[in-house]
């Protein structure tokens, strides 16, 4: 059972708000109110939001966001819900849905955790994918608390999906694939499923950079059955 009354006191990112750009900073201030939700501590209701009823697909840490918003273009019958906590990158996507004209796009400003323990609340949500594209390995041992992938985010995730709904994790990080899996291995809801079954994944500047240092990078599949 996940306690959604516990808020997680540690994070998983260090905010860096040096390198907005004057866009990024435009953008924030004149697109956030067509594409953006702010941050209340209630829970939001995904149709009225969208303006529509449609299967929802969840990013978590969509980076610059140019992934997103590819994926989003391809598929416009699904609604996609981006979060991220760097302005810069959030701003980056919002120049990007502008010129895309993307309308099936909304994008969170927050701890993603914590929105989706207050917001996201079993019965108001329901994900046909939720994806996790390089989240930030943290490679010290000493900092692995800090990882975003753990037991009660695991049991969020799954309690967030909707029956035959996907969970796609990427990483370059063996060992960080590894915490997953074996994290995965207790929850029962949860069943290794192929790469096919999740949306194609465009390629990120985190899996560029990865590779260029000769990391191995993992997509770790899940689908999630009564």
């Amino acid at each position: 059972m996940v306690n959604f009354s516990n808020k997680r006191q540690i994070h998983s990112f260090v905010r860096r708000e040096g390198r907005i750009t004057p866009g990024q900073r435009r953008a924030l201030e004149v697109l956030w109110p067509r594409y953006g939700i702010n941050f209340h501590d209630q829970v939001v209701d995904l149709n009225a939001v969208f303006e529509r009823a449609a299967p929802c697909v969840l990013e978590i840490g969509f980076g610059n966001g140019e992934a997103l918003a590819q994926t989003a273009t391809a598929n416009p019958h699904l609604n996609f819900l981006g979060i991220e906590v760097h302005r810069p990158g959030v701003g980056h996507l919002l120049q990007l849905l502008d010129k895309n004209a993307s309308s099936n796009v909304r994008v969170i400003c927050h701890d993603a955790v914590e929105f989706l323990q207050t917001s996201a609340v079993p019965g108001s949500f329901h994900f046909r994918q939720i994806s996790v594209f390089f989240p930030d390995p943290w490679p010290k041992k000493r900092h692995h608390k800090r990882r975003l992938i753990q037991h009660d985010v695991v049991g969020l995730l799954t309690t967030l999906l909707e029956d035959g709904g996907i969970l796609h994790i990427a990483t370059d990080w063996e060992d960080y694939a590894a915490h997953i899996t074996g994290l995965i291995v207790h929850q029962c809801s949860l069943h290794e499923a192929p790469l096919s079954s999740a949306l194609p994944r465009p390629g990120t500047r985190f899996e560029t950079k990865g590779r260029n240092k000769g990391h191995r990078v993992l997509d770790l599949v899940y689908q999630k059955h009564p």
